[in-house]
């Protein structure tokens, strides 16, 4: 099969784990074009592409360098409020581009995107890496086979304690510092709203109707900074407006609600912690429990705790890809969803199938953080959801990221 010539724009903290997931995909794609705007961030990465066997790449700090590059694809890796014009170029010059997540502050670019696509038809996919993860994959399929009965509500988060990466922006250029100086949002939405859209059939017979978000006071990052030298003559002074911990309920056209929460400047532990509730079941991704209706459990308010850690129980439930990954595969980044995530693409590209996260996926998804921004601004009202399919929504047919197994277990 021949191999993809792939550029990849924007190399900093995410560019660098991607740019090692393209290398694990090497069967499938070569690193043709680098680019960024640090020269050291590019050496950087020539070096790890040689070492690695493959030809030396393009090198740029001008993104249409890369996009006038006739290459197969381009990937997007830049600070979020670049994502949605390097992609528009891409888009206008017909070259297959994927844009890494975030969200986005204005709903006009939204609607550019969509636009852009409709009339270009230029393939675009959205690179949600967690709708990957053997988790949400999971849980997914657990749905898909009905053992989770009608679904009514699902949860989910971004709980990353995140300080020293805001601070150390001052020094790595890492655009969360001005997020969090500028903005009071959900900024960060798709990590675990991408996988529940995807369950709900968000774009294909459902769709997001209305959201409301509420923030709490800002001062994690402000007591954080006093207290580290290294930063606390610097920042020590920067009023901060992103809240410690946002919460946002999303109401559904089909009936179902979800919850999420961004909580980013406090001390605690890693949490996506995705929960679907259901007719016949419940997963909860924090405790790793499958409860199911058709099981007995002991009375009482503890009976469920022996579902405690029973994921494992389930494992047929799971996609090919991750009952055939490698630990080198896991090992190259974020426990494996990147490499799976990436050699979807490559194939989607490589044999022009429709991408399974679309321009619709991405405008719904990052229209999260605006409308959310909107909402904690005027007083946490509600605030309507864009249909960006323009009414598609309701017959498009579900694409799942990845074919879910079919599975027949006997009675439980």
């Amino acid at each position: 099969m021949k191999k993809l010539k792939v550029g990849l724009i924007g190399l900093g903290q995410r560019g660098r784990g991607l740019l090692n997931n393209i290398l694990h995909n090497s069967d499938q794609a070569e690193m043709a074009a680098l680019c960024d705007l640090f020269p050291e961030r590019i050496q950087a990465a020539v070096e790890k592409v040689e070492k690695s066997g493959q030809p030396t790449p393009m090198q740029t700090s001008d993104y249409m360098e890369v996009v006038n590059a006739g290459l197969d694809a381009i990937i997007v890796a830049t600070s979020w409020d670049m994502h949605v014009a390097v992609c528009l170029a891409a888009m206008k010059a017909g070259v297959t581009v994927a844009i890494e997540v975030g969200g986005t502050h204005n709903i006009q670019d939204c609607w550019k995107l969509v636009d852009c696509y409709e009339e270009t038809g230029t393939p675009f996919m959205f690179l949600e890496n967690c709708c990957y993860n053997d988790d949400e994959l999971l849980v997914t399929s657990l749905v898909r086979n009905g053992m989770l009965g009608n679904i009514s509500y699902c949860q989910g988060s971004y709980c990353h304690d995140l300080r020293y990466e805001i601070a150390g922006g001052i020094d790595t250029h890492h655009y969360r510092l001005e997020e969090y100086k500028k903005h009071n949002c959900e900024n960060y939405p798709t990590h675990e709203l991408g996988p529940i859209a995807k369950i709900l059939h968000i774009n294909s017979g459902n769709r997001f109707t209305k959201l409301v978000s509420m923030s709490s006071k800002a001062q994690g990052m402000h007591e954080y900074i006093l207290k580290q030298p290294k930063y606390a003559d610097r920042l020590g002074d920067v009023t901060f407006a992103q809240g410690d911990v946002t919460t946002t309920m999303i109401e559904c056209e089909n009936g179902e609600t979800i919850l999420l929460k961004l909580d980013t400047t406090l001390p605690r532990l890693y949490e996506r912690g995705v929960t679907v509730s259901g007719t016949k079941g419940f997963y909860c991704q924090t405790t790793r429990s499958v409860i199911l209706d058709s099981k007995e459990y002991d009375e009482g308010l503890h009976g469920y705790e022996k579902a405690f850690g029973n994921q494992d129980e389930y494992k047929e439930y799971l996609p090919e890809e991750w009952r055939v990954i490698t630990q080198e595969q896991i090992d190259a980044g974020h426990g494996g969803m990147d490499y799976v995530m990436l050699k979807e693409f490559f194939r989607c590209v490589a044999e022009k199938r429709p991408m399974p996260i679309d321009i619709y996926d991405a405008a719904a998804w990052m229209s999260v953080t605006a409308l959310s921004e909107t909402s904690i601004a005027n007083g946490s009202v509600p605030v309507e959801c864009p249909d960006f399919t323009r009414g598609k929504y309701k017959t498009r047919k579900t694409v799942d990221v990845l074919t879910l197994p079919v599975v027949q277990r006997e009675k439980e």
